[in-house]
């Protein structure tokens, strides 16, 4: 408001209310004049559209910089069925800036199709079948976010799970990655706090887990089995760590069908003499060799 344009400016009393009231009672002109300019002012300067236009302006520039760009990494090989929810979960995320990259690692069942339906909401990349982590680093190379989480295609994440990732790590600048527990089926997984005496004997961080990608180092594409072990190894020898976020905040979908590697077997399993009765189930067979081909390139006890 103009003093004098617009409007009268009084004092905060009591007097001097009374006596603009008496003036512009007493001369209908300036009640006029100032009417007439106080709506053209408002006409001029303060519609919606404009209001709305600035206000929209002022939120996108504090908007940008106080949540930045996330890039969700989702590979997918013969995962039609389950990677539709996959991908709804990461459209129903609470937090707003994200960028949805799918990797189609080479499927020959009706993934593609299932992907067209998502039309621009993703970007969609297509290459002959190289593997998980062939795929997972071929998302990382495109991806725009200061932040990167690879989701398997069978993970459905909670709609509140980047968020919490997210505030964590930025509540936690000496760490370069945030991780959860989760659940497998009935099975649920609890985190346990960061330990990197621990994390050298067992891998107990998913590959679903929210990283700077300054400090990602990405995938071994030779490694078929107990990847993500080998990227937390590697960050661990470049003195990189994570954090903990509490709670179980992702869900692996059993379906049945072929899926990006992820699988359980109680934990005594894997530690039993082998092999018993003269043979080694082929699973944990691979398993043992798998842990072999990790130790040595990271100087593991076996």
């Amino acid at each position: 408001m103009i003093d004098g344009e617009t409007g009268i400016l009084i004092e905060d009393t009591h007097e001097a209310l009374v006596d603009a009231l008496r003036r512009l009672t007493a001369d209908s002109t300036t009640r006029s004049r100032l009417g007439q300019q106080a709506r053209n002012r408002v006409l001029k300067n303060f519609t919606a559209e404009k209001t709305y236009a600035s206000l929209s302006s002022n939120a996108s520039t504090n908007f940008v910089s106080k949540t930045p760009l996330i890039s969700i990494v989702i590979p997918a090989y013969q995962h039609a069925k389950p990677l539709k929810a996959c991908i709804d979960s990461a459209l129903r995320q609470t937090y707003p800036n994200i960028e949805i990259i799918v990797v189609d690692d080479g499927s020959t069942d009706n993934t593609q199709e299932v992907l067209r339906t998502f039309g621009k909401k993703i970007t969609v990349l297509h290459q002959e079948n190289q593997g998980g982590n062939a795929a997972r680093n071929r998302g990382l190379t495109i991806s725009k976010g200061e932040y990167v989480i690879l989701v398997d295609a069978d993970i459905v994440m909670r709609p509140d799970m980047i968020d919490l990732m997210l505030t964590t790590l930025q509540s936690n600048s000496k760490s370069s990655y945030a991780y959860s527990g989760f659940r497998f089926g009935w099975k649920r997984f609890y985190g346990v706090p960061f330990d990197g005496e621990k994390l050298r004997k067992t891998n107990y961080i998913m590959t679903t887990s929210l990283v700077r990608k300054a400090d990602f180092p990405g995938f071994d594409a030779s490694l078929r089995r107990l990847q993500d072990w080998d990227v937390w190894l590697t960050m661990l020898e470049q003195g990189k760590t994570g954090v903990l976020v509490p709670g179980i905040l992702f869900s692996v979908v059993i379906d049945g069908e072929s899926r990006t590697g992820s699988s359980w077997l109680p934990s005594f399993v894997y530690s039993l003499h082998w092999p018993i009765f003269g043979w080694t189930p082929k699973r944990i067979q691979k398993y043992h060799d798998a842990r072999a081909i990790i130790a040595k390139k990271h100087n593991l006890p076996l």
